[in-house]
């Protein structure tokens, strides 16, 4: 397994011996640098120690999707996760930013600072048993795990345990810095804590996310930046049929604003993304709406476009008022830039990817998998048994378009790559009851040991050898920021959103801890809810469902 290992750190250690030492904290003596030999039985040794945690891991992921909580509302995920670091000698730090469920966790000292983070929200209506390749909610229209978020912080976990037992015997120095992505769904979080501060110190940022492959890339990929927002409009109620001319609906003022933005795509670039939601419509027809709000997301390739979709939104929702005679207000309740990731980390972590590689799957798991590609009407490929490329930037920036993430805020402030590892499905749509599947079964917890071994790799590259951090560094001021410089979309005075989702909630909490998951009784997630791994569509089942359906 080692050999093309041996092979990619010939140059890497040769730097090594001929690069200057660095110092630990608070001494005047440099460090001997470490050499490729010793850097490779490290690493073997880290691959080692994560292999053996599995079972933990396992506990961890399991454990986070049975919470299945929505942004800003994550509560049982961040006590248990800052749990388990504090008693691994982690100093946590919760409320961060404004928002109850943010947190850092830092342990060691010096430099450099590495921040790694994920996000630990889920999807409304996404509840869904894991391993049963057709919808089976756990609870019928509760919230769940359908993106995979309940994987990425067990994976840094795993990783940061491994590696800080080393670098406690090694005496390497450093700090390590975790960190949650608080409502990454709503795009609420990272900008406040860019913002507030907490990543000025910090020289470089490893974050992970669910993917159908183990994977990373740099510059560009072509996604857009965002800006979230939400127009309240307020009337005036009266009597629908009594005395309608009484009234001012604030809803024509939401249905006017939708026309007119709606018109308005025609003249759109290709790349946009625009999309909303009417949270409050009015209560009931009879009574004239005297309230009535929509919530925008406006997406762009760049931040002179994404702040021109937000002036015309606003532009639009002015005019809406004034048509309707009523009055009109606007909150940020979240906000992205497109992203920018970091080609030197972005090399050196692929290497460690080579090594790695795929894991191994079962029959059982191609057959969860192939199950529920053919229930959705999907290519019936199964899991990857190939390995992705390194992603290289996009050319253009009228190229690409699509989704958002809020990772983006930090890569312009700080040296950064996103792990992608494989816990997911090819094929599947995304934010959706079917991405939920594969996260509390051996397919994630398979995906999740190997992104732990190509992050805790990584990592030790950051810790001991100054010139990548140098690299990084060179990259972000001589490439990416060179013509481009951040402009934060959340002003000094905008708020994160926590109440968000906090309705949803309190619906269906009560509901769903009757399904946490219990490790003292049970070893798996599956087997606590008597599941058969894997359980797919069959003839009963298929005639079972369209009986249900006829008896609606």
């Amino acid at each position: 397994m080692l050999s093309y290992f041996k092979r990619s750190l010939f140059s890497f250690g040769t730097a090594c011996l001929l690069g200057s030492g660095f110092l630990t904290a608070g001494s005047v003596a440099a460090q001997t640098p470490m050499t490729a030999a010793k850097l490779e039985a490290l690493k073997t040794e880290l691959i080692t120690a994560i292999d053996k945690e599995k079972k933990s891991t396992q506990v961890m992921v399991d454990m986070v999707f049975s919470f299945g909580e929505l942004g800003f509302q994550e509560e049982e995920t961040s006590k248990y996760l800052t749990g388990i670091l504090a008693k691994n000698g982690f100093k946590v730090e919760t409320g961060i930013a404004g928002i109850p469920t943010a947190w850092t966790a830092k342990w060691g000292s010096g430099k450099p600072v590495i921040a790694i983070g994920s996000d630990i929200d889920c999807i409304p209506k996404a509840s869904q048993k894991p391993g049963v390749a057709y919808h089976d909610p756990i609870i019928e229209g509760a919230p769940g795990h359908g993106e995979g978020h309940n994987a990425g912080e067990p994976l840094n976990i795993t990783a940061v345990l491994a590696l800080k037992k080393i670098m406690e015997r090694e005496k390497i120095p450093g700090t390590i810095m975790l960190w949650p992505g608080v409502a990454e769904e709503q795009l609420g979080s990272k900008a406040y804590y860019v913002r507030d501060g907490y990543f000025k110190d910090v020289d470089a940022c490893i974050f992970t996310h669910v993917g159908n492959n183990l994977g990373t890339s740099y510059g560009d990929g072509g996604g857009n930046g965002m800006i979230s927002v939400k127009f309240n409009f307020e009337g005036e109620a009266a009597h629908a049929a009594g005395a309608p001319w009484k009234g001012r609906s604030a809803l024509d003022a939401v249905e006017l604003m939708d026309i007119a933005w709606n018109f308005h795509r025609e003249h759109m670039e290709p790349t946009q993304r625009s999309h909303y939601v009417i949270p409050d419509g009015g209560d009931q027809p009879n009574v004239v709406p005297s309230k009535a709000a929509v919530w925008y997301y406006f997406r762009e390739r760049s931040y002179p476009k994404i702040m021109q979709m937000y002036k015309d939104g606003i532009k639009m929702a002015e005019a809406a008022a004034k048509m309707t005679d009523t009055k009109m207000t606007y909150e940020v309740l979240g906000s992205a830039w497109p992203g920018h990731f970091n080609q030197p980390m972005a090399e050196a972590m692929d290497k460690n990817i080579q090594v790695v590689g795929l894991p191994k799957w079962t029959e059982d798991d191609q057959t969860l998998a192939r199950g529920i590609q053919k229930e959705l009407g999907s290519k019936t490929e199964g899991l990857p048994d190939t390995l992705s490329k390194l992603g290289k930037p996009t050319v253009s920036l009228s190229a690409g378009g699509g989704g958002s993430d809020d990772i983006a805020d930090i890569s312009w402030n700080v040296p950064t790559i996103v792990l992608r590892f494989p816990s997911n499905i090819p094929g599947l749509p995304g934010h959706h009851w079917a991405n939920a599947i594969s996260m509390a079964t051996p397919i994630a917890h398979k995906g999740v040991t190997a992104g732990a071994k190509a992050e805790a790799m990584t990592l030790l590259d950051l810790f001991v050898n100054p010139e990548l951090v140098k690299n990084a560094r060179t990259y972000y001021t001589d490439v990416q920021t060179k013509e481009v410089k951040y402009t934060a979309l959340v002003s000094a005075t905008d708020k994160p959103a926590i109440s968000l989702n906090k309705k949803i909630m309190d619906e269906f909490r009560p509901q769903m801890k009757k399904y946490y998951y219990d490790p003292s009784k049970y070893n798996t997630y599956l087997e606590q809810l008597g599941i058969k791994y894997p359980t797919v569509r069959t003839q009963s089942t298929a005639s079972a469902s369209a009986a249900g359906s006829a008896s609606e």
